[in-house]
């Protein structure tokens, strides 16, 4: 199965990620676009710009490309999506001209497993964090996976708990899934 952990930033989607990676260790990880972007040497403005956000997209939509068939990513272009579309500078950002290389990249997927912030919120925010940001971009997330405002083609499983909650969850939608006979390799 091709897999997206996706959510707003400190949503733990990282730690599902590793948690995930050691539950199955046959499966590839790819790390989230913005640090593999860093790993390479690009700086990203403090605040990043419509410009740094769609080198992510770029780059998360050709990490799905590659077509490998058990991956575990962390983030899909939705997610960068999200981003950009609460981004302060929206207006740069040409949809229109985006949008079908991410439908078809999100076609690539079998499963995104979605984490919203949570009420109460289980992630305590570095004082450094804006919390009104990191809230617009889950509202926007919450849209574009639960509403399926985009119509991709993927399905969606929203996660919430404890790390050991969303790790159980997560496992026992991929064994269902694939022994139900619903996934193709």
């Amino acid at each position: 199965m091709r897999i997206a952990i996706s959510g707003t930033h400190l949503s733990g989607k990282s730690t599902l990620v590793e948690a995930l990676s050691e539950a199955l260790p046959q499966y590839t990880i790819v790390e989230e676009p913005y640090y593999l972007l860093q790993e390479e040497g690009y700086e990203f403005a403090e605040l990043p710009t419509i410009e740094d956000f769609e080198l992510q997209l770029e780059r998360s939509i050709e990490n799905l490309d590659e077509g490998a068939p058990d991956v575990i990513f962390d983030r899909c272009p939705a997610d960068i999506l999200g981003y950009l579309l609460v981004h302060t500078d929206v207006d740069a950002f040409d949809l229109d001209a985006w949008l079908p290389r991410i439908r078809t990249a999100m076609g690539t997927l079998d499963l995104i497993v979605f984490l919203p912030i949570e009420v109460p919120d289980r992630i305590v925010l570095p004082l450094s964090q804006d919390a009104a940001y990191r809230q617009r971009v889950d509202e926007k997330l919450k849209e574009i996976f639960l509403d399926n405002s985009f119509g991709f083609d993927a399905d969606v499983l929203e996660v919430t708990g404890n790390p050991r909650t969303r790790v159980d969850r997560t496992l026992a939608y991929i064994r269902n899934t694939l022994d139900s006979g619903n996934h193709q390799p």
